[in-house]
């Protein structure tokens, strides 16, 4: 018996895939004149000072919070999220990572948005908004300066996405959260309604990993959800970061 698709999800998942087809891409609505105006998803990782979490277990939460915004029921039609989601997703899609710790953790949950957690480690994503129009406990959160050392997650699980980081790059867990956002997304666009749905019964999760530059050409050989970097930050444009894989 084929499964039963909640109508909403589909819809937002119609929307999701045609918004962040390679040709819907291609046609992406030209940032503003004004910087100000740029629209950029804001994504907060929380990084304690003493315990800090394991960087991929950091990322995975980064990456389901992500498009856990993307498809969320507020993002319907006559939603609260629908216009400024979609007006985000019709433009250059941008993410800006930053860090909190303590009571500023605790100040942005109060902002519109989804936090995600895996293995203790927690991200939260938040509705996309104008850059210049910041809430002020969002803008105050530093972009740069935090490292994690890279890890070994566990065994991957066959019921869930792995997305492969370009080692080769050097990223920071900053630039490297927005990558793994920009995947889980494309991953859940290129998904079957009925897959995605069961995808976000399971709250988006998945593990990450660092390819190394022996494993990266096979991935990229092997074929795969591709991101490929727009080059405003860190590195050079065209570079593919992140490959998705089921």
């Amino acid at each position: 018996m084929d499964p039963v698709i909640d109508e909403g999800f589909a819809a937002r998942h119609a929307r999701l895939a045609a918004l962040c087809s390679p040709l819907a891409r291609m046609g992406a609505r030209a940032d503003p004149e004004d910087p100000a105006a740029v629209l950029a998803m804001q994504i907060v990782l929380h990084i304690p000072k003493r315990e800090p979490p394991a960087r991929s277990g950091l990322l995975a939460a980064a990456a389901a919070a992500s498009v856990a915004v993307c498809l969320d029921e507020r993002v319907s039609e006559g939603g609260a999220w629908e216009e400024p989601v979609t007006a985000w997703m019709s433009s250059r899609i941008r993410k800006v990572a930053r860090r909190a710790r303590g009571a500023q953790w605790e100040a942005v949950q109060e902002l519109d948005g989804v936090t995600s957690t895996v293995n203790g480690a927690q991200a939260r994503a938040f509705v996309p908004g104008p850059v210049g129009a910041l809430d002020s406990r969002l803008k105050r959160l530093q972009i740069s300066g935090t490292d994690l050392e890279n890890d070994t997650p566990g065994a991957d699980q066959d019921d869930l996405p792995v997305l492969w980081v370009n080692s080769s790059l050097g990223m920071t867990v900053g630039k490297e959260a927005a990558q793994v956002g920009h995947a889980s997304m494309l991953l859940a666009a290129a998904l079957s309604t009925a897959r995605a749905e069961i995808w976000a019964s399971n709250d988006y999760a998945c593990t990450v990993r660092e390819a190394d530059p022996g494993q990266w050409p096979q991935l990229l050989a092997a074929g795969g959800v591709v991101v490929r970097d727009a080059g405003f930050t860190e590195i050079a444009p065209g570079s593919p970061t992140v490959i998705a894989c089921w």
